[in-house]
């Protein structure tokens, strides 16, 4: 049982770290929005992955909310990225 509490709270703390890496595009979404735009490329890549992983995260049988949740905020932040960077 030890084990599979550890596995809950590392699928935790990773879901935390992943969340921290999609905000890390606020920065680009700011320069995006003053006329710096970035490449729009990456973060359309991330917003189909992270909506890839939040569907499987939702409807797999035994349902994984860590998953779905950080790549829910993924998929927000990678979709804004994109538009602001066309």
């Amino acid at each position: 049982m030890k084990l599979e509490k550890a596995m809950d709270i590392l699928g935790w703390v990773a879901s935390i770290t992943a969340i921290i890496m999609y905000v890390a595009y606020i920065p680009q979404i700011i320069n995006n929005l003053h006329g710096l735009k970035g490449n729009p490329i990456q973060p359309l890549a991330t917003a189909i992955n992270t909506l890839l992983w939040v569907v499987y995260g939702l409807f797999k049988e035994d349902r994984d909310i860590p998953i779905a949740a950080c790549n829910a905020v993924g998929f927000v932040f990678g979709l804004v990225a994109f538009f602001t960077a066309l």
